[in-house]
């Protein structure tokens, strides 16, 4: 069967030794990752992230790249390319982290 590249965003929390900022209560990560189907694709990202002492709580699938497009998603070529690099190496490539932090609160 053919690999795909599906992304997925993942949402991981803190462990010790997991490198994200101090004060970050946990991030999101943007993934392109390689696999015969969605399922082998969700479970090589999750571990390769566990490799890297990050500590994955949720993983949301959008799909290939055609399911991307037919549903109206632009995708512009910086993201096509990360895309064919993540199918050509047959890996998971994290296009995006974005640390989370608690808001004050001002209420």
């Amino acid at each position: 069967m053919v690999q795909q590249v599906y992304t997925l965003l993942v949402q991981v929390g803190r462990k010790e030794g997991d490198g994200l900022p101090e004060g970050a209560t946990g991030a999101a990560l943007v993934c392109y990752a390689a696999g015969r189907d969605q399922d082998e694709a969700v479970r090589e990202t999750v571990a390769i992230l566990k490799q890297a002492d990050l500590a994955p709580l949720e993983v949301q699938a959008y799909g290939t790249l055609d399911e991307r497009l037919a549903e109206g998603h632009e995708v512009p070529d910086e993201e096509r390319a990360l895309m064919d690099r993540a199918r050509d190496e047959n890996s998971v490539i994290v296009a995006q982290f974005e640390p989370f932090f608690d808001e004050p609160d001002h209420g």
